[in-house]
């Protein structure tokens, strides 16, 4: 086996979970390796898992949002997700897309509807999005990189997507450098479930059977120059605690292979989804008090990563993960091909159910309501800022540098072009709070990019 395989050992997982330390003590002397934002060892998350104390709790979740603070500040990146194709060759029991299934109307989008897709994201005030097919293409990866391709030639007025991230099934080491050709931003996979056993029961045919080409699929990816990677468990398929030490495993082995770890993790929970009992009552199915600590513990963890939080959850789960450590969230999303522009039939064809069904200006306006900043900005990627480059800007806490003051420019640039007058009046007050609480060298930098804007410039960014 590859040495990716072998770091994700479940005997020793399982062994960590149930040998780690555990009480207030143990917990507290984590928090203090927490606080110096170098990451955790399983062990440290397992101590964390294991204590269950109100005391523990409080700090848990007070530890957790002061890291994300010192390193990204206040600003959350919004984006939505891009369904281009509901076609699989695989038979996951968990996922409406999967093959055998026929209550789900397959499509996959011709170009000219994925312009209509980009165009309504656009005039929403979208500047990023997640492409997102299911694993089987119509027209085979050409359809792909054709798609990519559109997605950034579209315009609507004076607005376009400024960055296209994947979510594709697992690809060879060609085309993924035919992605890397194509200017994608992140590539994001999820392993579903790290647990073998579990994997193989709920995966059960198609080329997704295979586990160890998944899990060596984000290598792959970094072989061939793509270096902002995205990764992450399915909640629900099998224990949360057993996950958790598994994708920090994960994110382990490809820092030490390739010197960069995951630029995201997603915390995704299985959702009801049309065709399939199994999403309806997942065995391991994840309490929302476990939801919260998974989110701060993997803050703690990988303090670098950014961290995804989809409309999968309900609003109010979802301000709660703010808080915690949440730094990108979707935001109107749809996850049908089609689901932007055929409002008759916004969920046909979906992959899951949403918990999230508001419209993006009401998250923006909720967002600033509770003191965050929503961010538009896709400067790291334009400007080379990825991988490696990005790390040694996120580990020491200096990217927020440029996050904060690129977070208000482009969340000016929105309330200008696309906000609703109450969502500019919310945003209006926060942009002048955010700017008098910062420092004096980033606050005239933000202070700068923000006059840009409003004197009529657009994409302007550090």
């Amino acid at each position: 086996m590859t040495p990716t395989v072998e770091a994700v050992n479940p005997i020793e997982i399982q062994r960590t979970l149930e040998t780690a330390p555990a009480g207030i003590s143990a917990a507290r002397e984590v928090f203090a390796a927490a606080r110096e934002m170098k990451g955790l060892d399983p062990l440290q998350v397992a101590t964390l898992i294991r204590t269950e104390h109100p005391e523990v709790r409080a700090e848990l979740f007070e530890t957790a949002g002061r890291v994300k603070e010192a390193i990204y500040g206040s600003r959350l990146v919004l984006f939505a997700p891009l369904y281009i194709s509901n076609y699989c060759a695989n038979e996951c029991s968990y996922c409406a897309f999967r093959r055998e299934n026929r209550e789900v109307r397959r499509r996959a989008l011709s170009q000219e509807e994925i312009t209509r897709e980009v165009k309504a994201l656009v005039e929403q005030g979208h500047k990023r999005v997640l492409m997102v097919a299911g694993e089987a293409y119509p027209g085979g990866f050409e359809y792909v990189l054709d798609s990519i391709r559109t997605i950034y030639e579209t315009q609507s007025g004076n607005g376009e997507i400024r960055r296209v991230n994947v979510n594709l099934a697992p690809c060879t080491l060609e085309e993924f450098r035919r992605l890397h050709e194509a200017e994608i931003g992140t590539y994001q996979i999820f392993q579903e479930t790290y647990h073998r056993p579990t994997y193989e029961s709920v995966h059960l045919s198609g080329p997704k059977r295979d586990y160890d080409y998944r899990l060596t699929t984000p290598h792959r990816a970094m072989e061939a120059g793509i270096d902002d990677i995205g990764i992450g468990p399915l909640l629900g398929l099998y224990d949360w605690r057993f996950e958790i030490i598994a994708v920090l495993e994960h994110a382990r082995s490809l820092e030490r292979e390739h010197g960069c770890g995951p630029h995201t993790i997603s915390v995704p929970r299985i959702e009801p989804a049309v065709g399939s009992t199994a999403s309806l009552h997942p065995e391991y199915a994840v309490s929302d008090a476990d939801f919260l600590k998974l989110v701060a513990i993997l803050r703690l963890a990988v303090p670098y990563t950014g961290m995804i939080m989809s409309t999968r959850e309900r609003a109010a789960i979802r301000r709660e993960t703010f808080r915690l450590g949440i730094s990108q969230i979707s935001a109107g999303s749809r996850c049908n091909p089609g689901g932007y522009t055929e409002a008759g039939e916004a969920f046909d064809g979906a992959q899951f159910q949403l918990g999230d069904h508001r419209a993006l200006d009401e998250v923006v306006r909720d967002v600033a309501s509770l003191g965050f900043t929503p961010s538009f900005c896709t400067a790291c990627y334009r400007l080379g800022r990825t991988g490696s480059d990005f790390m040694d800007l996120a580990k020491p806490g200096e990217i927020k540098n440029h996050c904060e003051p690129n977070a208000l420019s482009t969340f000016e640039e929105y309330l200008i072009d696309y906000a609703s007058p109450a969502t500019r009046a919310a945003g209006g007050r926060l942009i002048e709070c955010s700017l008098a609480a910062m420092e004096s060298v980033p606050r005239r930098l933000a202070s700068h990019l923000v006059s840009k804007v409003r004197n009529g410039e657009r994409d302007v960014f550090l």
